[in-house]
């Protein structure tokens, strides 16, 4: 059986997050948030995070050294042997070049790319949430409280006032030439997520089936 690798590309406030952990548990793959593991070390006050902290905190990119260590290392673990998905990495052409690398051997890689307009963005960043004892991106189904530890939602630090601007303007300059580099590949698909998220889960699925589909022909 070929692996089903899924890399989920679009800017903050996209979806990415919801539409990735529906998609891996659904299809009993690991579902890896850069950005998870980034909060996480924060919130534990370890090494990474407080290296880290400043750099997200004004809606900055933390460098392509560490995000591709951190993704390599999560790449060797034996859950990853069946597929993943990938949320918040690649970031920039480099992480992407270094990914294309480890997916040496590994089976094709579909790449999505979930579009919203930038009005929508921005509404849907003013009211997103985290939650504020472990750490956790809030999905859209969750009201007042974590469905992983029950903790209360907070806003997150960096869709504060003045840093949803700034990370949009990151994702335009630093990120969006993603969309470039894989986009003439054949396992490369855009899905509309301008839609209620259970529409844009159905897209999500079609679009990957026949992406994979299409390279086992190739």
């Amino acid at each position: 059986m070929t692996a089903l690798n899924v890399v989920m590309l679009g800017p903050p406030g996209a979806g990415k997050g919801t539409q990735a952990e529906r998609f891996a548990g659904k299809h009993g793959l690991p579902k890896i948030s850069t950005g998870d593991i980034l909060r996480e070390a924060v919130h534990a006050n370890t090494e990474l995070g407080s290296a880290a902290k400043t750099t997200m905190d004004a809606g900055n990119l933390v460098g392509d050294d560490v995000m591709i260590a951190i993704v390599g290392e999560r790449l060797k673990r034996e859950d990853t042997s069946r597929g993943f998905v990938l949320d918040g990495f690649p970031r920039t052409v480099v992480q992407a070049e270094a990914l294309d690398a480890l997916m040496k051997g590994r089976g094709p890689l579909v790449v999505i790319d979930i579009v919203v307009p930038e009005d929508v963005l921005l509404r849907r960043l003013a009211a997103r949430r985290i939650c504020g004892t472990c750490g956790v991106n809030a999905l859209v189904e969750w009201t007042s409280s974590c469905g992983v530890c029950g903790g209360g939602l907070v806003t997150r630090t960096d869709d504060g006032d003045g840093i949803v601007g700034e990370r949009l303007k990151v994702y335009r300059l630093q990120t969006k030439p993603i969309v470039d580099f894989y986009s003439g590949r054949p396992t490369f698909r855009t899905i509309d997520g301008n839609r209620p998220p259970d529409e844009v889960t159905a897209l999500m699925d079609k679009a990957i089936c026949a992406a994979s589909a299409e390279a086992v022909r190739l």
